[in-house]
């Protein structure tokens, strides 16, 4: 008979996972808006927020894999993401994967890219966190129209914003011209304060208040997104933005289990070494107090005497006595 208590589906976890949110989100909600009555909205960065890592490492290998870019570029981008995974992202990073993406892409045709859609999507969703899609509905559920905010390309932004049934992305725009990328920026690099340009932007269009508006991140290089708002939410944070969101009190979410187990790992690795040197030790200290004799097999002191060879030696001894007499 099937035990009642077993784990419920994913698709129920989910969806007491959004009730819940949603029952928190609007019991948060406040008086009118400040802004003449307009709405809030929530922003959501992608990489290490809505998703577990980066979502350039799937771009990376659709393009490998459609002979974009090489085998050792490849390898290059999941080590960058595993680094970014544990530690974050640099401003320095981040403007040397913008620029060698447009290098990238320079000359193609935007159809080309379109194409890579379904193999960046079968990368990218698996990765996604639940609790942060319960959380973006929750939003919507209360009225909040939800925006993916990221430094990655206007494409993806979109590309996600239409799967999740998102209200839209706000990405960075790369120029093109009859149908082929340029390789050159088609505006301000959404990162840092080119973030805050493009939330103020929609706001105006869109009369969104942006002062009882959410905001979620990662890093540190978000502040300014962070600070836009009335209430920013801190996720997976790098050490920089953890310690600023103690000091500002704001909500924490720790959702990012690699480098926890990373940790667990190397402790198991730790143990086991020890064990063995341990064992090591004591062998050889019990091999030191026999003395060379019993390293070639030679006779053992009566202490380490197996009980048989005990009684043997006991006899051999009786013998010698008797004859000696």
């Amino acid at each position: 008979m099937p035990d009642r208590a077993q784990p419920r589906s994913g698709a129920r976890w989910l969806q007491a996972l959004k009730r819940d949110a949603a029952e928190q989100l609007l019991a948060e909600a406040g008086g009118p808006s400040q802004n003449g009555g307009n709405r809030a909205a929530a922003f959501f960065d992608l990489d290490k927020t809505l998703m577990a890592g980066s979502s350039g490492i799937f771009f990376a290998r659709a393009a490998y894999e459609t002979g974009m870019i090489s085998r050792g570029r490849l390898a290059r981008d999941a080590y960058e993401n595993l680094r970014f995974r544990l530690r974050g992202s640099t401003d320095d990073r981040a403007d040397a994967v913008r620029k060698r993406v447009g290098q990238m892409i320079a000359g193609v045709q935007v159809r080309d890219l379109q194409r890579l859609s379904p193999r960046v999507l079968a990368g990218v969703l698996p990765r996604l966190y639940p609790q942060m899609l319960a959380r973006a509905y929750a939003h919507q559920d209360a009225g909040r129209p939800v925006y993916i905010l990221t430094a990655a390309s206007q494409e993806m932004a979109d590309l996600l914003a239409h799967v999740l049934a998102f209200d839209g992305g706000l990405g960075s725009r790369s120029e093109i011209v009859d149908g082929r990328y340029t390789g050159m920026p088609a505006g301000p690099f959404n990162y840092r304060e080119g973030k805050v340009i493009s939330m103020r932007e929609l706001a105006e269009l869109e009369g969104i208040d942006l002062a009882t508006s959410y905001a979620y991140s990662d890093s540190e290089s978000d502040l300014p997104m962070l600070r836009v708002v009335g209430h920013p939410v801190v996720v997976n944070p790098d050490p920089d933005l953890r310690r600023i969101a103690t000091e500002e009190g704001w909500e924490v979410l720790h959702l990012d289990r690699l480098g926890r187990r990373l940790k667990v790992l190397a402790a198991l690795g730790a143990g086991t070494a020890l064990a063995s040197l341990g064992r090591a030790v004591r062998e050889r200290g019990a091999l030191g107090a026999t003395g060379p004799r019993a390293a070639r097999g030679g006779s053992l002191p009566l202490q380490f005497r197996p009980p048989g060879r005990l009684r043997s030696v006991a006899r051999s001894r009786e013998t010698r006595r008797r004859a000696g007499r």
